[in-house]
């Protein structure tokens, strides 16, 4: 017998055989989310339930793919009204803490993810059972949208893993799979199958008729270090210090939650709710966390989802053929294969070839998750080849050989017969424009570009390149390939550099011109560092390397106009040609390195150059120039119609190059800093040092007019 009920965000029901209450989360769509209809609803459900007679427990479960993807984003983004987010946040409070506080068990039955305000409410239930499911996550990623946790997380967490590991999992925005979960005591049990889950939550339930959560009985004793302790305020000031090395200091969210923990752990459960919902309020209306959700929230989507781009119901790519079995080559080659694809990878080395596939190998041994049969079935679809008839009746043909032109068009010409009917061919160039090597190209309606980043299985983007005759047709089938190799695309016009490597080539040689003015690259790392950039320019140069920049630099000549005359240039090919500094792969660089970590600057830097350090410098100074030096070609990129969308800037910048994520992109800079101040400072910098730094008439033209790139 059962008796059942529906909301607009719950349906309840009661087993009257067994005396537990149902209450599944199904709101309208394709997700729960945290709004003002799920705590409506789930506040009228929990209310039922205790209004029930002979009720011995809850369920709370969902009826959709995953568990509650947490806040709406949508209420959260347009709300400016610190007191309308702690009035909503304390409602939420209150609505956990029923359940918290319920007399009868209450179990979570986590059929799929739960982040955020979704994993919140599970902390509040007194078992978190979840399905184990690879593909579910759970955890608290705010800080990555600029917040923290506002719904107890701050609170819970660390009362029931202790201080160090709630943090580690707080301030690294961290989502775990379910048996990592588990083994960090996230959550409790894991179940095989959904009516295992079932069948575990009821029976943990009718063995459990008495339970309380550990931190509200008066003997609760803190898993170690307790709070206030000796060994708790060192490791509190130990992880500020080492929060601050990391995000020096422009990072407010990280800040926020670790005080919230601090301060949380020492006060009555209900203040500290108080205090955790007072920080997260302020940063919820701040201009940081708008720009962040903006662009990696909506911004990011929008591009998974294609928006606004030619579609392919079939792309019709089975065999993929990878031109160059380097650790581009073999790590596209992996990918490709990890997403179902039979694919050729073709050198013209037998040692390339045996190196690539290790590389694939030494990638399967860290996926622990998947089965011998499942890593033998990837590994088994990739054929590594020195054969060109290996590549007969391919789809997709990605070059990956050396950024030269001449080289590119041999292999163009050698390639380009084997393809299928509608065989696309594509360049993984990171610089080189794709107009010019079409000109090798017979069928340059299906010739693009397709820019990928290293290390190819971390990096998500991909920035896809459209030559001036690539049809519309070959873009929605290489879309349709970017989404199931899980890839975020971004589509730019043709132009040396396209838009990522023009920007990012910006920030390190303006890096390497402050280095050859004199400037102290401590400070120039220090800088870059306190704006928010993920990875300093000297050491992401070594990175790269420099002799990819010295090769760069001399087939750019044509198109580096305005930064000729750069000291940076001599510094690099110096560098380069007379000391062999060719980066960290080669050990030396503008750091020195031992067993590939870095040791610190070369000390012969300093001899190089020569120079006194300038009597203005200054990490304001060195900040700017850095900031606008990328915000001025982000600019050009789009007068010049390199970019097509304000969107593709933003995420291109932060998941391409590492723009500052704090700032929102290059485009959200220039609006919080304002057309007319970056007008009056770029035309300071251009008289200055350069024409590099010579004001766009687009970004002349939106002073005049008080315009905006985004709604602020």
């Amino acid at each position: 017998m059962s008796t059942e009920q529906k909301n607009t965000a719950v349906e309840m029901s009661f087993n009257a055989d067994n005396n537990i209450a149902t209450l599944t989360l199904k709101m309208e769509g394709r997700a729960n989310k945290i709004n003002e209809d799920f705590g409506t609803g789930l506040l009228e459900a929990v209310e039922w339930a205790h209004s029930l007679d002979n009720l011995e427990g809850i369920i709370i479960t969902s009826g959709h793919k995953d568990f509650c993807v947490g806040a709406d984003i949508d209420s959260m983004f347009v709300e400016r009204n610190a007191a309308k987010v702690l009035e909503s946040t304390t409602k939420l409070n209150a609505l956990f803490n029923k359940i918290e506080t319920s007399k009868q068990p209450v179990v979570v039955a986590l059929n799929g993810s739960a982040l955020g305000g979704g994993f919140e409410l599970a902390l509040a239930c007194h078992r978190r059972i979840a399905l184990d499911n690879p593909t579910s996550k759970f955890g608290l990623p705010e800080v990555t949208l600029g917040l923290i946790p506002g719904a107890g997380g701050t609170q819970r967490l660390p009362r029931l893993v202790g201080i160090q590991t709630a943090l580690d999992f707080i301030l690294q925005g961290k989502m775990v799979r379910p048996s990592k979960a588990l083994q960090a005591k996230l959550i409790d049990e894991l179940a095989e199958s959904k009516d295992q889950l079932i069948e575990k939550s009821i029976a943990w339930i009718k063995s459990n008729k008495r339970f309380k959560q550990p931190w509200l009985k008066s003997d609760y004793s803190w898993p170690t270090p307790q709070p206030g302790s000796e060994d708790a305020r060192n490791m509190i000031l130990a992880a500020c210090g080492m929060l601050y090395k990391k995000t020096a200091g422009c990072y407010p969210a990280h800040e926020a939650a670790t005080c919230a923990v601090q301060e949380g752990s020492l006060l009555r459960f209900d203040r500290a709710l108080e205090v955790e919902g007072r920080y997260f309020a302020g940063l919820a209306v701040s201009d940081q966390a708008k720009d962040m959700i903006r662009t990696i929230w909506y911004h990011r989507t929008a591009a998974e989802k294609h928006e606004g781009l030619p579609t392919a119901e079939n792309d019709e790519i089975e065999k993929i053929g990878i031109l160059g079995a380097g650790m581009m080559g073999a790590g596209l080659a992996f990918i490709c294969a990890q997403a179902g694809y039979s694919v050729v990878l073709k050198d013209i080395n037998d040692d390339a070839l045996e190196k690539g596939m290790e590389h694939c190998r030494s990638q399967l041994k860290k996926m622990k998750w998947l089965s011998d049969e499942e890593k033998n079935t990837i590994i088994g679809r990739i054929n590594p080849s020195l054969d060109l008839a290996a590549l007969e009746e391919c789809d997709l043909i990605v070059e990956a050989v050396i950024e030269n032109l001449k080289v590119k068009h041999a292999v163009i010409t050698e390639t380009e017969g084997v393809l299928s009917d509608r065989g696309i061919w594509a360049s993984n160039t990171s610089a080189l424009p794709i107009n010019d090597l079409a000109t090798a190209s017979k069928i340059k309606d299906k010739f693009i570009g397709l820019h990928f980043f290293s290390p190819v299985e971390k990096m998500p983007l991909i920035e896809i390149i459209l030559g001036k005759e690539t049809s519309q047709e070959t873009l929605g089938r290489v879309l349709a390939f970017s989404k199931k190799i899980k890839k975020t695309p971004i589509v730019v016009n043709d132009g040396y550099g396209f838009y990522t490597t023009r920007v990012f080539s910006a920030y390190i040689m303006e890096a390497a011109q402050l280095v050859a003015e004199g400037h102290d690259p401590v400070l120039v790392e220090w800088a870059a560092k306190s704006a928010g950039m993920v990875v300093p320019p000297l050491q992401v140069f070594d990175e790269v390397t420099l002799t990819l920049a010295r090769h760069g630099l001399e087939q750019a000549k044509d198109y580096m106009k305005h930064s000729q005359d750069l000291e940076a240039i001599s510094l690099i090919q110096k560098m380069v040609d007379v000391h062999e500094r060719n980066g960290k792969s080669s050990g030396k660089g503008f750091y020195e390195y031992k067993n590939g970590k870095r040791t610190g600057f070369w000390k012969g830097l300093s001899d190089l150059v020569n120079k006194p350090r300038p009597d203005n410098s200054s990490v304001a100074l060195i900040t700017e120039r850095l900031m606008l030096a990328q915000c001025v070609e982000v600019v050009r990129s789009l007068e010049e119609g390199v970019l097509r969308n304000h969107r593709d800037a933003e995420v291109g910048a932060l998941l391409g190059i590492g723009f500052a994520p704090n700032r929102g992109g290059p485009l959200a800079y220039l609006d919080r800093l304002t057309a007319s101040k970056a007008v009056a400072d770029l035309s300071r910098l251009h008289e200055t040092y350069g024409e590099r730094f010579k004001v766009p008439k687009l970004l002349k033209q939106m002073a005049a007019k008080g315009e905006t790139f985004f709604e602020t």
